[in-house]
């Protein structure tokens, strides 16, 4: 049975993610390390671990499996998610599988690296309707592949143009 694990301390699609998931009837964990507001529904089960560095991730880490949808930024937590099996998201939308998790690793300790020898000074862009909106729609989509088998080959469809070269 498909089941949605929400890294929740810094997520600003908690509401969205809540809807998707009372549509569909599907069991959310929101994770985080402090109480945080929920809706009253069976569905939905806060669980709040103790304080600590990666304590959350570690409980997401430890119970998402094959046919789980993960709604986090956190690109190691990822990581660990996809290799259990489960589909992840980012709150933009973007789906963390086995192809991409190596790249957005890479990309994470580049630009952490960069940002501590000063070469970078500025955080990521704000989050945007539009964001918001390809999330929903991405969310959407991996449940209903979740629920067929297939969360662990969730990806975006990308197609090249009819008339573009092929090697």
């Amino acid at each position: 049975m498909t089941r949605i694990f929400i890294d929740a301390d810094a997520c600003p699609v908690r509401d969205e993610t809540y809807r998707v998931a009372l549509r569909h009837g599907l069991h959310t964990y929101v994770v985080s390390n402090r109480m945080i507001a929920i809706p009253s529904s069976p569905l939905i089960e806060r669980v709040v671990v103790t304080q600590g560095m990666d304590v959350a991730d570690d409980w997401i880490a430890e119970q998402a499996g094959a046919q789980d949808i993960v709604i986090s930024a956190d690109i190691p937590l990822a990581a660990r998610c996809v290799a259990s099996g489960a589909c992840v998201l980012d709150p933009r939308g973007r789906v963390l599988d086995a192809d991409a998790i190596g790249m957005a690793l890479a990309m994470r300790n580049l630009m952490e690296d960069l940002r501590s020898t000063g070469a970078i000074m500025q955080g990521g862009r704000g989050f945007t309707r539009a964001d918001r909106s390809t999330f929903l729609s991405a969310l959407d989509t991996a449940v209903v592949r979740a629920r067929k088998g297939g969360a662990a080959t969730v990806r975006p469809q990308w197609r090249l143009p009819p008339d573009a070269d092929t090697p």
